[in-house]
């Protein structure tokens, strides 16, 4: 998919994201998933074939999963977006979403099942995560005894930075902090528990929410593989690193090299292209119990 072609012919204002461009129509908003990948917030010279297609299926599933909660979603469907994109359908089609307009809150929210990532490091050297005390004698990727709220400062540039759930209140103040707080934990074990029965263990993830008419509403993507950590509960065994079908199979790669994660970043090699691949798409088929139509053999 050509997101340059899109930006040329298309007569609105685009904001490039790492992954994602979103285009301001006036009274709604276009986001665009491409096939861009990031990993240490540095995007990839080259993507991932049918991510953004894969990322935005995976998300409006997840909307409609948990249509109870308010969100940003408009229109899915490009046949039914305005006339004048009618005639990029074909670039437009399963990865785009038109949505709200919204004011952004700026907290990530993050939910917390088990002890991976940046809660794992952060816990080794203090026994908690984001200010939450955590017992004693914990392992790597350990499930914990309940998940936790882990908010994170969103930064224009460079890493968001994880924050303690006092901090985020001195943000966003006292009752907005844990409307979050109780939607994101919502949310998770419901996900969570859903996601089980289909063998994969949500272990951690992260929300993004909006205001519009002072009423909050969950907004960006949902619940995917670029947004939360996916293991597959068969081989799942605490106190090692898990097999995942999410992009930590391309940061362990990254890892492997002798990159300092500061632009520009190494171009992937055809088996990790084709290996994150195939475990998004897996993690797609397990969710929604559909097939994608992306296999080879479709």
């Amino acid at each position: 998919m050509s997101s340059a072609l899109l930006q040329s012919s298309l007569p609105f204002p685009v904001r490039r994201g790492k992954v994602r461009d979103v285009y301001d129509l006036g009274d709604a908003l276009l986001i665009v998933a491409t096939d861009r990948i990031s990993a240490f917030d540095c995007v990839m010279p080259n993507g991932i074939p049918d991510k953004g297609r894969l990322l935005t299926k995976l998300s409006a599933f997840w909307f409609g999963f948990l249509r109870d909660i308010p969100n940003h979603i408009l229109q899915t469907d490009v046949q039914k977006y305005p006339p004048i994109l009618h005639k990029f359908s074909d670039q437009l089609a399963d990865r785009s979403m038109l949505v709200k307009k919204a004011s952004v809150i700026p907290i990530e929210c993050v939910a917390r099942g088990y002890l991976a990532g940046s809660g794992w490091k952060e816990y080794q050297m203090t026994q908690s995560v984001c200010g939450i005390k955590l017992p004693s004698g914990l392992r790597q990727c350990q499930q914990l005894p309940e998940p936790i709220f882990t908010p994170a400062t969103k930064e224009e540039s460079g890493h968001d930075i994880n924050v303690s759930y006092d901090q985020a209140v001195s943000r966003i103040g006292e009752e907005l902090a844990r409307t979050l707080r109780e939607l994101t934990l919502n949310i998770y074990n419901r996900a969570a528990a859903y996601a089980r029965e289909r063998g994969i263990l949500i272990a951690d993830t992260k929300f993004e929410f909006g205001l519009v008419d002072g009423r909050v509403i969950l907004i960006d993507e949902v619940l995917t593989p670029d947004s939360s950590r996916f293991w597959p509960a068969d081989t799942y065994q605490p106190g090692r690193e898990q097999a995942s079908f999410d992009k930590q199979f391309v940061r362990n790669y990254l890892e492997s090299l002798n990159w300092d994660k500061t632009p520009p970043a190494p171009a992937l090699p055809e088996d990790i292209v084709a290996g994150t691949r195939v475990r998004y798409l897996e993690a797609y088929e397990r969710l929604t119990g559909t097939g994608a139509g992306m296999r080879k053999s479709d």
